[in-house]
């Protein structure tokens, strides 16, 4: 659905991406990660048409996305991270309008504005006017603007900025129902979000792609997949000194008072040092209150991409 070939941007004498190159295909949900600045957005753009590249090439359903620009757009639906929407229109009014400037029929603009209204749950704010509405629904509103003249392709960047945990919950349940019928390249800083919806994730640092992967394979290339979380009263130990001797303990931060002390151990790919976290609590007669495995999560994956001097 999308093909990516060595696509670069520069904006005067600045390298925005750099020999980009990804293929997302038909049906699948790919998360598209990276901190603020590393390219996201500008790819976006280029692969909704808003800016040329440099060079390299983009395509979509097999269009090119500027030598057959036309083409290409009719099966995408783009939402960008700040929905550019009239405020002064009643939200049935400004899908209407939306549906005739992509062309959908006239004879199914009524039958296509009210199948998003019920599919993106804007109904209940039909005929309220857009500068009206919370944020969440001016989100839902630009994902229903996106539907509407039924595209393949859905490019969301950012649908869940500004929302609060209940309204993210509600686009995330949406986005995995439009993934049965559509493609989706999804942009988020919610990491979460993306280890229960994507099925791929490409993960972009300074306009260079450094992973594109499963999440469950992501987890398991890392150095650092998890962790041991362990509470204990070690006395006058230095039980961070200790931990620290056990084979595949990378790290040990410690917090708490003199007393209960909790510590987190981040440990190698594949390590599991429960036992012999146990076996130095007993030998050196450390009362334990907690002793668990933390899982890996597509966070840890994102911070050793990103920012390796922090892991």
């Amino acid at each position: 659905m999308i093909k990516v070939e060595n696509l670069t941007k520069r904006y005067a004498g600045q390298t925005a991406i750099q020999d980009l190159n990804f293929e997302v295909s038909a049906g699948e949900i790919m998360g598209f990660l990276g901190p603020n600045g590393a390219g996201k957005t500008t790819t976006m753009r280029i692969l909704a048409g808003f800016m040329p590249p440099t060079s390299g090439r983009a395509s979509i359903a097999g269009f090119d996305v500027f030598g057959q620009s036309l083409q290409a757009r009719a099966h995408l639906g783009y939402m960008p991270e700040n929905v550019p929407l009239y405020s002064d229109m009643r939200v049935t009014e400004y899908l209407n309008y939306r549906a005739a400037l992509k062309g959908v029929p006239h004879r199914r603009i009524g039958e296509r504005v009210g199948d998003v209204k019920e599919l993106c749950g804007v109904k209940d704010v039909e005929r309220k006017l857009i500068g009206t509405l919370s944020k969440g629904y001016r989100q839902r509103v630009g994902l229903a603007d996106a539907l509407l003249a039924e595209p393949d392709l859905l490019i969301l960047d950012e649908p869940t900025i500004g929302l609060d945990p209940n309204q993210i919950r509600q686009v995330r349940e949406l986005i995995k129902n439009l993934g049965r019928q559509h493609t989706i390249l999804l942009s988020t800083h919610i990491l979460p979000e993306v280890e229960m919806t994507c099925s791929r994730v490409i993960i972009i640092h300074k306009g260079r792609i450094e992973a594109c992967d499963t999440p469950e394979n992501l987890l398991g290339k890392i150095r650092q997949a998890g962790g041991v979380e362990l509470e204990a009263k070690v006395g006058n130990d230095n039980g961070e000194e200790q931990l620290k001797k056990i084979p595949g303990v990378r790290d040990v931060v410690t917090d708490g008072g003199n007393d209960w002390k909790k510590f987190s151990l981040r440990v190698e790919s594949g390590a599991d040092v429960r036992e012999e976290v146990f076996r130095l609590a007993v030998e050196r007669q450390w009362a334990v209150r907690e002793l668990t495995q933390r899982r890996g999560t597509l966070e840890d994956v994102f911070v050793e991409l990103t920012h390796p001097d922090q892991i």
